[in-house]
Protein backbone atom coordinates (compact mmCIF):
# COMPACT_ATOMS: atom_id res chain seq x y z
CA UNK A 1 0.00 0.00 0.00
CA UNK A 2 1.40 3.32 -1.01
CA UNK A 3 1.84 5.61 2.10
CA UNK A 4 -0.09 8.88 2.53
CA UNK A 5 2.42 11.64 1.84
CA UNK A 6 1.73 15.62 1.76
CA UNK A 7 4.72 18.31 0.24
CA UNK A 8 4.75 21.58 1.81
CA UNK A 9 2.56 23.84 -0.06
CA UNK A 10 2.85 27.39 0.43
CA UNK A 11 0.90 29.25 2.83
CA UNK A 12 -1.30 32.20 1.63
CA UNK A 13 -4.72 34.16 1.46
CA UNK A 14 -7.58 32.10 -0.44
CA UNK A 15 -11.25 32.87 -0.84
CA UNK A 16 -13.33 31.22 1.25
CA UNK A 17 -14.24 28.79 -1.54
CA UNK A 18 -10.95 27.86 -2.49
CA UNK A 19 -10.09 27.34 1.44
CA UNK A 20 -13.03 25.30 1.33
CA UNK A 21 -11.49 23.13 -1.56
CA UNK A 22 -8.13 22.53 0.43
CA UNK A 23 -9.87 21.62 3.54
CA UNK A 24 -11.74 19.13 1.72
CA UNK A 25 -9.29 17.82 0.33
CA UNK A 26 -7.81 16.27 3.80
CA UNK A 27 -5.10 18.73 4.08
CA UNK A 28 -3.47 19.42 7.60
CA UNK A 29 -4.05 23.42 7.71
CA UNK A 30 -3.45 26.02 10.44
CA UNK A 31 -5.62 28.51 9.58
CA UNK A 32 -6.82 32.45 10.30
CA UNK A 33 -9.79 34.77 9.60
CA UNK A 34 -12.24 36.90 10.75
CA UNK A 35 -15.14 35.11 12.73
CA UNK A 36 -17.82 35.01 10.34
CA UNK A 37 -15.79 33.17 8.08
CA UNK A 38 -13.72 30.93 10.27
CA UNK A 39 -17.58 30.22 11.52
CA UNK A 40 -18.55 29.05 7.74
CA UNK A 41 -15.76 26.99 7.00
CA UNK A 42 -16.11 23.39 6.58
CA UNK A 43 -14.66 20.84 8.95
CA UNK A 44 -11.57 19.16 8.53
CA UNK A 45 -8.09 18.20 9.48
CA UNK A 46 -7.36 22.05 10.52
CA UNK A 47 -6.87 24.53 13.61
CA UNK A 48 -7.20 28.73 13.30
CA UNK A 49 -8.38 31.75 15.01
CA UNK A 50 -10.06 34.87 14.55
CA UNK A 51 -8.10 37.48 12.76
CA UNK A 52 -8.21 40.08 10.09
CA UNK A 53 -4.99 40.82 9.13
CA UNK A 54 -2.29 39.56 7.23
CA UNK A 55 0.52 39.33 5.48
CA UNK A 56 -0.23 37.34 1.89
CA UNK A 57 1.23 37.01 -0.99
CA UNK A 58 0.44 40.20 -2.63
CA UNK A 59 1.43 42.27 0.67
CA UNK A 60 -0.03 43.68 4.07
CA UNK A 61 -3.79 43.50 3.53
CA UNK A 62 -6.70 43.65 5.98
CA UNK A 63 -9.34 41.86 4.82
CA UNK A 64 -12.50 40.23 6.92
CA UNK A 65 -13.61 38.00 4.09
CA UNK A 66 -10.63 36.21 2.77
CA UNK A 67 -8.92 32.98 4.28
CA UNK A 68 -4.83 32.54 5.31
CA UNK A 69 -3.98 29.19 5.05
CA UNK A 70 -0.65 27.73 6.40
CA UNK A 71 -0.47 23.82 4.94
CA UNK A 72 1.47 21.30 7.24
CA UNK A 73 3.59 18.99 5.45
CA UNK A 74 3.24 15.72 6.79
CA UNK A 75 4.54 12.26 5.03
CA UNK A 76 4.61 8.60 5.22
CA UNK A 77 3.41 7.45 9.16
CA UNK A 78 4.31 10.97 10.40
CA UNK A 79 0.35 11.94 10.54
CA UNK A 80 0.10 15.70 12.50
CA UNK A 81 -2.50 15.29 15.42
CA UNK A 82 -4.68 17.72 16.94
CA UNK A 83 -5.38 18.42 20.76
CA UNK A 84 -7.09 21.23 22.83
CA UNK A 85 -6.24 22.51 26.04
CA UNK A 86 -7.98 24.61 29.13
CA UNK A 87 -5.77 26.78 31.57
CA UNK A 88 -5.74 23.16 33.70
CA UNK A 89 -4.20 21.36 31.30
CA UNK A 90 -2.17 23.51 28.99
CA UNK A 91 0.80 22.50 31.00
CA UNK A 92 1.24 19.18 29.14
CA UNK A 93 1.09 21.01 25.47
CA UNK A 94 5.03 19.86 25.60
CA UNK A 95 4.64 16.37 26.93
CA UNK A 96 2.43 15.35 24.35
CA UNK A 97 4.27 16.64 21.64
CA UNK A 98 6.13 14.50 19.36
CA UNK A 99 10.13 13.39 20.38
CA UNK A 100 11.05 14.98 16.85
CA UNK A 101 8.53 17.67 15.91
CA UNK A 102 7.13 20.57 16.34
CA UNK A 103 4.08 22.32 17.85
CA UNK A 104 1.65 25.00 16.57
CA UNK A 105 -0.71 26.86 19.12
CA UNK A 106 -3.33 29.23 18.91
CA UNK A 107 -5.25 30.94 22.09
CA UNK A 108 -7.86 33.50 21.76
CA UNK A 109 -6.17 37.04 23.11
CA UNK A 110 -7.15 37.94 26.75
CA UNK A 111 -8.19 34.83 27.73
CA UNK A 112 -7.44 32.21 30.86
CA UNK A 113 -5.66 30.00 28.65
CA UNK A 114 -3.77 33.14 27.10
CA UNK A 115 -2.76 34.61 30.49
CA UNK A 116 -1.76 30.86 31.75
CA UNK A 117 0.48 30.48 28.91
CA UNK A 118 2.08 33.78 29.43
CA UNK A 119 2.73 33.39 33.12
CA UNK A 120 3.63 30.04 33.10
CA UNK A 121 4.70 28.53 29.79
CA UNK A 122 8.52 28.81 30.96
CA UNK A 123 7.85 26.04 33.70
CA UNK A 124 6.03 23.83 31.12
CA UNK A 125 7.76 20.12 31.42
CA UNK A 126 9.79 19.59 28.34
CA UNK A 127 9.61 23.22 27.25
CA UNK A 128 12.84 24.41 25.08
CA UNK A 129 13.35 20.54 24.07
CA UNK A 130 10.77 20.21 21.78
CA UNK A 131 9.79 23.28 19.49
CA UNK A 132 6.41 25.42 20.20
CA UNK A 133 5.26 28.14 17.79
CA UNK A 134 2.13 29.87 17.30
CA UNK A 135 -0.18 32.86 17.83
CA UNK A 136 -2.57 34.59 19.89
CA UNK A 137 -5.97 35.03 17.94
CA UNK A 138 -7.07 38.62 17.99
CA UNK A 139 -10.08 41.10 16.48
CA UNK A 140 -10.15 43.72 14.03
CA UNK A 141 -9.57 46.96 16.15
CA UNK A 142 -12.51 48.66 14.99
CA UNK A 143 -14.56 45.70 16.90
CA UNK A 144 -12.72 46.47 20.24
CA UNK A 145 -15.60 46.07 22.90
CA UNK A 146 -18.11 44.35 20.67
CA UNK A 147 -16.42 40.89 20.47
CA UNK A 148 -13.95 38.85 21.72
CA UNK A 149 -11.06 36.71 20.23
CA UNK A 150 -11.79 32.89 19.06
CA UNK A 151 -10.11 30.04 18.09
CA UNK A 152 -11.66 27.10 16.21
CA UNK A 153 -10.26 22.96 16.11
CA UNK A 154 -11.71 22.59 12.99
CA UNK A 155 -12.73 19.09 13.59
CA UNK A 156 -15.98 20.18 15.01
CA UNK A 157 -18.02 23.51 14.54
CA UNK A 158 -17.55 25.11 17.68
CA UNK A 159 -15.80 28.64 18.34
CA UNK A 160 -13.78 28.66 21.59
CA UNK A 161 -12.59 31.92 23.58
CA UNK A 162 -10.87 30.29 26.56
CA UNK A 163 -9.50 27.33 24.96
CA UNK A 164 -6.00 26.48 22.91
CA UNK A 165 -6.31 24.73 19.66
CA UNK A 166 -2.80 23.23 18.74
CA UNK A 167 -1.61 20.70 16.29
CA UNK A 168 1.17 18.41 16.61
CA UNK A 169 3.34 17.39 14.07
CA UNK A 170 5.99 14.11 14.08
CA UNK A 171 8.63 14.48 11.56
CA UNK A 172 11.43 11.70 10.62
CA UNK A 173 14.13 11.53 11.90
CA UNK A 174 16.22 13.01 8.90
CA UNK A 175 14.18 16.33 9.05
CA UNK A 176 14.46 19.09 12.20
CA UNK A 177 11.88 22.29 13.21
CA UNK A 178 14.12 25.27 13.60
CA UNK A 179 12.25 28.31 15.30
CA UNK A 180 13.71 31.90 14.17
CA UNK A 181 12.62 35.29 15.62
CA UNK A 182 12.94 38.34 13.94
CA UNK A 183 13.23 41.31 17.25
CA UNK A 184 13.65 45.14 16.24
CA UNK A 185 14.40 46.08 19.94
CA UNK A 186 17.12 45.85 22.15
CA UNK A 187 17.13 47.63 25.63
CA UNK A 188 17.88 51.16 25.85
CA UNK A 189 20.34 52.37 28.13
CA UNK A 190 17.82 54.35 30.80
CA UNK A 191 16.19 53.50 33.84
CA UNK A 192 15.60 50.11 35.20
CA UNK A 193 12.66 48.93 36.01
CA UNK A 194 11.52 46.47 37.89
CA UNK A 195 7.69 45.42 39.29
CA UNK A 196 6.84 44.06 42.66
CA UNK A 197 3.68 42.18 41.14
CA UNK A 198 3.52 40.63 37.48
CA UNK A 199 0.63 40.73 35.14
CA UNK A 200 -0.91 42.61 32.06
CA UNK A 201 -2.26 45.39 34.21
CA UNK A 202 0.23 47.42 36.38
CA UNK A 203 0.32 50.24 38.92
CA UNK A 204 3.05 50.63 40.49
CA UNK A 205 7.08 50.20 38.91
CA UNK A 206 10.53 50.40 40.66
CA UNK A 207 12.22 53.12 38.03
CA UNK A 208 16.05 52.65 39.71
CA UNK A 209 14.50 51.31 42.92
CA UNK A 210 12.27 54.06 43.64
CA UNK A 211 8.58 53.12 43.56
CA UNK A 212 6.29 55.29 41.51
CA UNK A 213 3.49 55.36 39.57
CA UNK A 214 4.66 53.78 36.42
CA UNK A 215 1.38 55.34 34.24
CA UNK A 216 2.43 59.20 35.11
CA UNK A 217 6.11 57.87 34.84
CA UNK A 218 5.41 56.73 31.13
CA UNK A 219 3.70 60.27 30.62
CA UNK A 220 6.22 62.63 32.29
CA UNK A 221 9.23 61.09 29.82
CA UNK A 222 6.72 61.30 26.89
CA UNK A 223 7.03 57.91 26.04
CA UNK A 224 6.48 56.47 22.59
CA UNK A 225 4.38 53.39 22.89
CA UNK A 226 5.89 52.08 19.82
CA UNK A 227 8.84 51.27 21.93
CA UNK A 228 7.77 48.15 24.41
CA UNK A 229 9.53 47.17 27.79
CA UNK A 230 12.57 44.79 26.87
CA UNK A 231 13.54 42.02 29.34
CA UNK A 232 17.35 40.63 28.85
CA UNK A 233 16.76 37.03 29.46
CA UNK A 234 20.51 35.53 29.75
CA UNK A 235 20.66 37.32 26.43
CA UNK A 236 17.32 36.34 24.96
CA UNK A 237 15.45 39.61 24.41
CA UNK A 238 11.83 39.46 25.17
CA UNK A 239 9.56 42.54 25.09
CA UNK A 240 6.35 43.46 26.58
CA UNK A 241 4.44 45.70 24.29
CA UNK A 242 2.68 48.64 25.85
CA UNK A 243 -1.78 48.43 24.81
CA UNK A 244 -2.62 51.57 26.98
CA UNK A 245 -1.32 54.15 29.38
CA UNK A 246 -4.41 55.10 31.29
CA UNK A 247 -3.11 58.55 33.75
CA UNK A 248 -6.86 58.67 35.30
CA UNK A 249 -7.16 55.35 36.82
CA UNK A 250 -3.49 54.93 37.15
CA UNK A 251 -2.81 51.63 35.08
CA UNK A 252 -0.64 50.56 32.48
CA UNK A 253 -2.32 47.63 30.57
CA UNK A 254 -0.13 45.21 28.47
CA UNK A 255 -0.52 42.58 25.62
CA UNK A 256 1.99 40.45 27.76
CA UNK A 257 2.82 39.98 31.29
CA UNK A 258 6.17 41.53 33.27
CA UNK A 259 7.19 39.22 35.94
CA UNK A 260 8.68 40.02 39.45
CA UNK A 261 12.50 40.18 40.23
CA UNK A 262 13.38 40.88 36.72
CA UNK A 263 15.00 43.73 35.24
CA UNK A 264 13.40 45.34 31.99
CA UNK A 265 14.69 48.81 30.33
CA UNK A 266 12.22 50.62 27.67
CA UNK A 267 13.54 49.55 24.49
CA UNK A 268 16.24 51.72 22.44
CA UNK A 269 14.54 54.34 19.20
CA UNK A 270 15.43 53.92 16.56
CA UNK A 271 17.55 55.86 14.03
CA UNK A 272 15.71 55.71 11.48
CA UNK A 273 11.77 54.88 10.55
CA UNK A 274 9.74 51.87 12.02
CA UNK A 275 9.66 50.80 8.42
CA UNK A 276 13.04 50.96 7.48
CA UNK A 277 14.23 48.92 11.23
CA UNK A 278 11.95 46.33 10.59
CA UNK A 279 12.85 45.90 6.92
CA UNK A 280 16.22 45.91 7.83
CA UNK A 281 15.97 43.15 10.17
CA UNK A 282 13.53 40.82 7.89
CA UNK A 283 16.01 40.86 5.20
CA UNK A 284 18.85 40.18 7.41
CA UNK A 285 17.66 37.28 9.57
CA UNK A 286 14.85 35.07 8.03
CA UNK A 287 16.04 31.79 6.25
CA UNK A 288 14.49 29.87 3.64
CA UNK A 289 11.81 26.79 3.81
CA UNK A 290 9.28 28.52 6.14
CA UNK A 291 6.89 26.21 7.09
CA UNK A 292 4.92 28.53 9.82
CA UNK A 293 5.41 32.15 10.15
CA UNK A 294 3.41 34.97 12.07
CA UNK A 295 4.14 39.00 12.67
CA UNK A 296 2.60 40.79 15.06
CA UNK A 297 -0.11 43.29 14.20
CA UNK A 298 1.76 45.87 15.80
CA UNK A 299 4.46 45.87 13.52
CA UNK A 300 1.75 45.64 10.86
CA UNK A 301 0.19 48.79 12.09
CA UNK A 302 3.92 51.04 13.11
CA UNK A 303 5.41 49.94 9.95
CA UNK A 304 2.81 50.91 7.75
CA UNK A 305 2.92 47.24 5.75
CA UNK A 306 -0.36 47.40 4.34
CA UNK A 307 -0.26 46.54 0.46
CA UNK A 308 4.15 45.70 1.56
CA UNK A 309 6.03 42.59 1.93
CA UNK A 310 8.28 41.20 4.08
CA UNK A 311 10.48 39.00 1.73
CA UNK A 312 8.69 35.88 0.91
CA UNK A 313 7.58 35.80 4.73
CA UNK A 314 3.68 35.11 4.94
CA UNK A 315 1.22 34.88 7.97
CA UNK A 316 -1.45 36.17 9.84
CA UNK A 317 -0.96 39.26 12.11
CA UNK A 318 -1.87 38.47 15.26
CA UNK A 319 -2.11 39.72 19.37
CA UNK A 320 0.93 37.95 20.37
CA UNK A 321 3.94 35.04 18.87
CA UNK A 322 4.49 32.11 20.24
CA UNK A 323 8.05 30.97 20.24
CA UNK A 324 8.29 28.56 23.20
CA UNK A 325 7.25 31.63 25.13
CA UNK A 326 4.69 34.40 24.47
CA UNK A 327 6.39 37.29 22.53
CA UNK A 328 5.07 40.71 21.36
CA UNK A 329 5.91 42.72 18.60
CA UNK A 330 8.24 39.61 16.53
CA UNK A 331 7.99 37.96 13.78
CA UNK A 332 8.51 34.31 14.26
CA UNK A 333 9.20 31.48 11.73
CA UNK A 334 9.37 28.13 11.61
CA UNK A 335 11.59 25.76 9.02
CA UNK A 336 12.56 22.73 8.47
CA UNK A 337 16.10 21.15 7.55
CA UNK A 338 17.27 17.88 7.11
CA UNK A 339 20.30 16.57 9.17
Amino acid sequence: MKSKKYTALPSRLLSRENATVLIDSGAFLIIAANEDVLTSLPCGNWIGGTIPYFMGQNGGVTTRKDVFVTPIRWEDDFEPFIAIYDAATLSQICVEAPENGYTVAVLPAFSDVHFEYAQNAQQYDDMFVKPVVGWISGIHLDDAGKCTPKVRDGRTTELLDNMAVVMHVPLPESVVAQIQIVNLFSQGYGDALEFDQGGFEIERCRVNGRLTSFANYLQHIKHDTRLPIVANYSGALINVSIKTIDVANDVVTLYAPVFPRVQYKLARPFSGSYEDAFQTQAATQLLSNTQFACNCVLNYLYSGLEGKQTGQITGPMTFGEIAYVLLNQTLVQLTLRSN
